[in-house]
């Protein structure tokens, strides 16, 4: 009977341990790629270099607008080539205020997805009526 209960208490505490564990690991695995995602952006703000949009023609083709310096340049992206396609002024680009470093944060891509999904919803639900 004495046993039992130790057994049970010792099992309690191996969990516990584990879980405590668990929890540290998950915590400094946060924090470091919290850390290495500040370092990046700083790295990148003073960048010449800066990715506006991307669009996917393909599996491995893409064609990006990207921000050299003060010219925005169109480039065709394939799996072993770039390829400039043209210079784009810069006034005949739509430039939203919501994009930080060419990059969507996560909750604007959430939201934009879910908006999406929304939309997509609605135009099936319309199309079986």
């Amino acid at each position: 009977m004495v046993l039992t209960v130790s057994n049970s208490a010792n099992s309690y505490l191996q969990f516990m341990t584990v879980l405590i564990l668990f929890v540290f690991v998950l915590a400094v695995t946060y924090w470091t790629t919290k850390w290495i995602a500040g370092y990046q952006k700083g790295k990148r703000k003073n960048s010449n270099l800066e990715v506006i949009e991307s669009y996917q023609l393909t599996g491995s083709k893409y064609i990006q607008i990207i921000r050299v310096g003060q010219k925005y340049l169109a480039v065709a992206i394939g799996k072993d080539s770039v390829t400039m396609l043209t210079e784009v002024p810069e006034d005949q680009l739509i430039l939203t205020g919501d994009m930080e470093n060419g990059q969507l944060g996560f909750k604007e891509l959430f939201e934009k997805i879910q908006k999406k999904t929304i939309l997509e919803k609605e135009d099936d639900r319309n199309k079986s009526e």
